[in-house]
């Protein structure tokens, strides 16, 4: 929120106005053009809001990638990578799902194998093996398997991160639906990223059904960003369920953390995280909203500036530009773009100094729409909320 809250004050704080000046003259002669030469010019001063965009960065500066994740992969190729890594449990009266990190480990859920030390994985092509209980942490609900006689050709999955994930992203879910559904398929988007206490989730519309507990919810990168952990029932909220974040799995995984003793006290975290996660207000709602506005704000000013930027532009192209690309809500866009815009010669005007002008504002704008869009995504604003109010002051622009 420390973001949200920079830009929204950068952005709407009232200093005094900066001029935007005309273009410097173009050079003529006294001779030829005597009245030019010592005549002032009759065009007004522009004001503009650019004084709150400062100060003035000097170069431009692309917005840091949220992800440095592979290439997405067609659905059906993750789907198929991911498939041969997962394997249905059965843990005394209890069944669910887990899938290998290593040949020889599987993770799942602690709720999955609850009150056992060792339990049986149903593979692929009828193969079954043993595996024992050698960690577990009920407080994130997940559980380490060491598989017996492990085959070296078996599997695996890559391990992501949580901390990446943008809202609207595609998910897939993978499990044994109802315990006996083996290499059920669900697919959805990313809905929030939220905190029940000292424990990360991952909320999704991919369904979870009893039985896909412990099963991988995988990016378009073909990575395991969160072990599926919950699915609230359509009397409680319809398409709501929740994965726990793969980053808990890694300390378990490790060793680095203690796990503790196999007991039904495992079922408790599930109960606690349903209770506050499917309440009706939380923090990063609150979050959200906060940023929403801070994001108004900051498209509310940076309109403003823009249409400074328009008067400046349709004043004096006319006499300076010879072509200009279009590929956007304001025709001074394409002097962001490289080979967009040629600048011809005036008698009147220095073309070259007007339009170094127009880009070095236009630049300012571009930076703090992407920092503002930045701080918006990190607050959870969704991506369409976004972009209509981008639409709202015409700022839609492919650039940003």
């Amino acid at each position: 929120m420390v973001i949200a809250v920079g830009t929204a004050f950068w952005w709407t704080r009232r200093p005094p106005a900066v001029a935007l000046s005309p273009p410097a003259r173009a050079p003529v002669a006294q001779a030829e053009h005597p009245a030019e030469a010592t005549g002032a010019t009759s065009d007004a001063v522009l004001t503009t809001d650019f004084a709150r965009l400062a100060p003035v960065v000097a170069a431009e500066a692309e917005a840091e990638p949220v992800r440095a994740n592979a290439t997405p992969a067609p659905l059906e190729d993750v789907i198929g990578d991911v498939l041969p890594a997962v394997v249905s449990i059965t843990a005394g009266q209890a069944r669910g799902t887990g899938f290998f990190i290593k040949v020889d480990t599987v993770l799942t859920n602690a709720h999955v194998v609850d009150g056992q030390s060792v339990v049986q994985l149903s593979l692929g092509n009828n193969i079954l093996a043993s595996a024992r209980v050698t960690n577990v942490n009920p407080a994130v609900d997940l559980a380490v398997l060491q598989v017996a006689n492990p085959d070296p050709r078996q599997r695996t999955l890559r391990l992501g991160s949580a901390g990446g994930v943008r809202v609207g992203e595609e998910v897939v879910a993978v499990g044994s639906a109802l315990g006996v559904l083996s290499n059920t398929v669900t697919r959805g988007i990313i809905s929030a990223v939220r905190q029940a206490g000292a424990v990360t989730l991952i909320q999704t519309d991919a369904a979870i059904n009893p039985g896909n507990s412990g099963g991988p919810l995988v990016n378009r990168a073909g990575e395991v960003i969160g072990i599926n952990s919950i699915g609230v029932s359509k009397q409680a909220g319809e398409g709501l369920a929740f994965a726990v974040a793969i980053d808990h799995a890694l300390p378990l995984v490790s060793g680095r953390a203690p796990g503790a003793p196999v007991s039904s006290s495992a079922h408790a975290p599930i109960a606690s995280l349903q209770q506050q996660m499917t309440a009706s207000s939380s923090e990063a709602d609150a979050a959200r909203d906060r940023g929403e506005r801070a994001f108004s704000d900051a498209m509310q000013a940076a309109g403003r500036a823009a249409d400074s930027i328009d008067d400046y532009w349709n004043r004096y192209s006319g006499e300076c530009v010879v072509r200009a690309g279009r590929n956007g809500d304001r025709p001074w866009f394409a002097a962001l773009e490289a080979g967009a815009v040629e600048i011809g010669q005036s008698l009147k005007w220095d073309c070259s100094n007007w339009i170094e002008t127009v880009r070095s504002h236009a630049a300012e704008v571009r930076i703090r729409v992407q920092q503002a869009s930045e701080a918006a995504r990190h607050d959870g604003v969704y991506p369409g909320v976004v972009r209509e109010m981008r639409r709202r002051y015409k700022l839609e622009w492919s650039g940003w």
